[in-house]
């Protein structure tokens, strides 16, 4: 009995050593696996804030009074709100959070500091209804500045004049939600669900096709052939491409005709825009794929780009209160460009001047990951 024991943990032992030099052979999975937890914890304790404060913020003070200068500085030392621009009115106001300048604004009439001795002043704090963390937190942080402000005002008059001088509020604060005014959920989270999705079609099937060629021997007979690595990477990518299409549309069409979500902007401005996207997510795919050995490696990457994705794109958590060098790292991943791309179509409705700039960098990035893809893939077996 002891002596089919001692040969059993033998087999144990031998077993064990067996994977263990498996595993520490294959060092890059070996590494994903000890930084995984270490990433997700830093990520978590450090870049992921779920309070939004210094909303970056337009300010059209029409007044140019002490009253007004009061307000704005309420406003700015709370520290919810940072001034970045100053507008002549409230068209310039709206018109820089269309273009993403700015994610709120404040509309100050004339004659502001005139009302608030009458008890009668009007401010108007416009926010961007297509950022769901903005409007929740702007929307009660403006509230309550103006509110107590209001209060402030009201106190200083009630000891220069006496109580029965006062009888309201001197300010009363109307916030204004653009794109969104109900706040309807669903239609802050479709244009993010929108990217997900195709990022994890296009992508993630991508990053495996290279490597499942190279698994079940076929490239062997691709590497027989006169084909080129830069029509390979094309013959891959093409019917990824109609495949996103695809889903693409279903996507959209159950979202606006099921759930009644308002598609607000150039239908197929937002098709081109969205193809430019999938053929640089296909591009990193395939740079994944030829830059791994197994199709294990090949989806532990994915799920780590899939993780940074829902984390540093916008998707989830604002961008806004994110360091520097995080918001750098979400720059290098394709789906935080297309996000606001289309929210900016879907939500907001702007056109191609508003998203210019996203539009180049998405360009830039399909073309910079499609040779590198080229450039490492090997006409080889190695």
């Amino acid at each position: 009995m002891r002596g089919r024991f001692g040969r059993s943990a033998r087999r144990i032992v031998v077993l064990i050593q067996k994977e263990m030099i498996q595993l520490w052979r294959d060092w890059r999975t070996l590494i994903l696996i000890l930084s995984l937890p270490l990433v997700e914890l830093f990520l978590f304790a450090y870049a992921v804030n779920m309070t939004v404060d210094h909303i970056p913020t337009a300010v059209a003070d029409m007044s140019l009074d002490a009253r007004s200068q009061d307000l704005i500085d309420a406003l700015v030392v709370s520290g919810y709100f940072d001034v970045k621009m100053y507008s002549r009115g409230e068209d310039e106001v709206v018109r820089a959070i269309d273009e993403g300048r700015v994610k709120a604004g404040v509309v100050i009439p004339p004659d502001f500091g005139v009302q608030v001795e009458r008890g009668d002043a009007q401010a108007l704090i416009v926010l961007d209804g297509s950022d769901s963390f903005t409007v929740k937190a702007g929307y009660s942080a403006a509230s309550a500045i103006a509110q107590d402000l209001a209060m402030k005002w009201m106190i200083q008059k009630v000891d220069r004049l006496g109580a029965g001088t006062v009888e309201a509020l001197p300010i009363a604060s109307s916030v204004r939600v653009l794109y969104n005014p109900d706040m309807d959920d669903l239609i802050f989270v479709l244009p993010g669900v929108v990217g997900i999705l195709l990022q994890v079609m296009s992508i993630g099937q991508a990053a495996i096709s290279v490597v499942r060629d190279r698994e079940l021997g076929t490239m062997e007979q691709i590497l027989a052939t006169p084909v080129r690595p830069v029509e390979l990477i094309v013959g891959k990518m093409i019917p990824n491409i109609l495949l996103s299409v695809a889903d693409l549309s279903i996507i959209v069409s159950v979202g606006i005709f099921m759930f009644g979500v308002p598609f607000q902007g150039d239908p197929w401005l937002f098709v081109w825009l969205s193809l430019l996207f999938v053929v640089s997510g296909l591009g990193l795919g395939l740079l994944v794929s030829t830059v791994t050995q197994t199709q294990k490696q090949a989806q532990q990457i994915t799920t780590v780009l899939m993780m940074l994705s829902m984390m540093l794109t916008g998707l989830i958590y604002p961008r806004t209160p994110m360091p520097r060098g995080v918001q750098l790292v979400g720059n290098l991943i394709p789906t935080t460009y297309y996000i606001r791309i289309a929210r900016g179509i879907i939500t907001k409705g702007v056109g191609l001047e508003f998203l210019w700039s996203d539009l180049v960098s998405l360009a830039v990035y399909a073309i910079v990951v499609l040779v590198f893809a080229a450039l490492t893939f090997k006409k080889r077996l190695d």
